[in-house]
């Protein structure tokens, strides 16, 4: 190897990590979830005009995608989505319900039966009618979901509610046959979710101007006969405490991840089961996420880390978390589980994300779909490091350091690397240390890449993501430009050749950190 590497300039080397390939390999497998024994999961099409299509594990493991171009199974509630689909099993095969992107319709079909037919109706009224969150109860004969109905042309014309859907499409051109669930009233909601009895419903809401990592409100009520929710009261939560998810355990106990402590730590009932100052919740920018999954034999699948969040299971008696075996660093905030089963979606940084089934009674780990396959020679992937800076008033910066790397070049002595410092979105969020193609696209050619988790980002409890407030593009500019400047001083970047760049909220970050700063 030594003869045949080359001595070039940092920036300039050659690489087959090109932006097709990047974009080739944009988007990840999502919303895991069981019908019957099978997983199934939605799945990115980036060749297919960006749809989503819906992915079906068979018990001898083979994959079929069930809903062909052009349907996109895609929400647009919120405008992050969520959760855009929920199957039941009944005699005649699964019944599954999802939401298309085009027309945001609610539509049921079962695989092998004809084309999905619509269950809900058209609005030209503002943005329409959306539906999140479908939870299929065939023994209703209905799908209760969250609606997002828009009543006029104003951005702040609209409602949010939970709401029933019935299953033989007499709705599809009648919005009046639409059952509201409560009487109650937020700008924001998450989907019910029943308890095993049936007898009691919880759900999240929160109303304007706070976000959701902010503070939300847990709601049980009970269900009422006619399928009503009745004598709603909040039992958890606030202006100042983020619920993040709410679920019940197979013993009827409500479970719930809560920050009251400055952590995302889980509950059942009020008591706190495993007291740590890590998170195992998030900011919930997407309807549906789920950070942990109750099972069977009263064990909890559970997402939890500072910085990360990696997969365990929570004994709620004793307090104990086992994390699973295996490569994966870093989870997607969908959990799903059947019996002892759970099903993840992990990656790590030497491989993108992929749908992988742990085993609660054995703790074998495995990947069952969407199986890494390498893009390119692995070793033009990135290398990278975990770092901690130090910012304005002492205060820590955490940051994904990743140096220029490539197997057949290197820079001529004492030349030193452009670097990127790269500003994720949110901007209450965080940059996961996994394979991204597109930073390899930036360090196989000399250049290095720093993913600044500035203050404000989520991941490292409620403090460090309350920095930001009233102080957008304030502190985490100052963060950023720390960062650059720190890299520069101790040798590791060229001065004179950093770069900003991000998207969205990190756009923004970087808008302001060129108009701000003489960095």
């Amino acid at each position: 190897m030594g003869e045949s590497v080359r001595t070039l300039s940092y920036g300039s080397w050659p690489s087959p990590v090109d932006a097709a390939l990047a974009a080739a390999h944009d988007g990840r497998p999502d919303d895991v979830g069981f019908v019957g024994d099978e997983v199934w999961w939605t799945a990115p099409r980036p060749t297919e005009g960006g749809r989503r299509t819906l992915v079906r594990r068979h018990a001898d493991g083979t994959e079929e995608p069930v809903l062909p171009a052009p349907w996109n199974v895609r929400s647009r509630v919120i405008e992050y989505g969520g959760r855009p689909w929920g199957a039941a099993t009944t005699d005649s095969g699964p019944l599954v319900v999802f939401v298309n992107f085009a027309d945001q319709r609610l539509y049921a079909f079962t695989p092998g039966g004809g084309e999905p037919r619509p269950l809900t109706p058209l609005s030209a009224v503002g943005g329409g009618l959306r539906w999140i969150e479908p939870d299929p109860r065939p023994e209703r004969g209905e799908v209760w979901c969250v609606l997002e109905e828009f009543t006029g042309e104003g951005p702040t014309d609209l409602r949010r509610v939970p709401v029933a859907v019935p299953l033989d499409g007499s709705a599809a051109d009648d919005r009046g046959a639409v059952r509201e669930l409560t009487s109650e009233r937020h700008r924001f909601v998450t989907g019910p979710r029943l308890s095993p009895d049936g007898r009691r419903a919880a759900w999240l809401a929160w109303d304007h101007p706070r976000m959701p990592w902010d503070g939300t409100e847990l709601i049980v009520a009970e269900v009422g006969p006619e399928g009503t929710f009745q004598e709603a009261r909040t039992v958890a939560g606030g202006p100042e405490e983020s619920i993040a998810q709410a679920d019940w355990a197979p013993d009827g106990t409500l479970l719930y991840a809560s920050d009251r402590t400055g952590w995302w730590n889980l509950y059942r009932d009020g008591r706190p089961l495993c007291p740590r100052e890590e998170e195992f919740g998030g900011p919930l920018w997407k309807l549906g996420q789920r950070w942990f999954a109750p099972l069977d034999s009263g064990l909890i699948a559970v997402l939890h880390g500072r910085g990360a969040a990696v997969l365990g299971i929570l004994d709620p008696e004793t307090g104990e978390v086992v994390d699973a075996a295996g490569p994966w660093t870093e989870f997607a905030p969908a959990l799903a589980a059947h019996g002892e089963r759970v099903a993840a979606v992990g990656a790590s940084p030497r491989s993108g994300y992929e749908v992988v089934e742990l085993d609660a009674r054995t703790g074998r780990a495995r990947v069952i779909g969407a199986p890494h396959e390498d893009a390119t020679d692995p070793e033009f992937y990135p290398r990278p490091r975990i770092r901690t800076f130090t910012g304005p008033g002492g205060r820590e910066i955490h940051t994904h350091l990743y140096p220029p790397h490539h197997p057949g070049c290197r820079a001529p002595d004492g030349e030193l690397p452009p670097y990127v410092i790269w500003a994720h979105g949110g901007p209450t969020s965080r940059s996961p240390l996994v394979l991204d193609l597109e930073i390899a696209y930036f360090t196989s050619r000399g250049i290095g890449v720093a993913e600044v988790n500035y203050g404000g980002s989520s991941g490292h409890g409620r403090e460090y993501r309350n920095r930001l407030r009233e102080q957008w593009g304030v502190v985490d500019v100052e963060d950023c430009a720390a960062v650059a400047l720190a890299l520069a001083d101790e040798g590791t970047a060229d001065r004179e050749r950093l770069a900003v760049r991000g998207g969205s909220a990190g756009g923004w970050t970087s808008a302001a950190s060129l108009a701000t700063t003489d960095v």
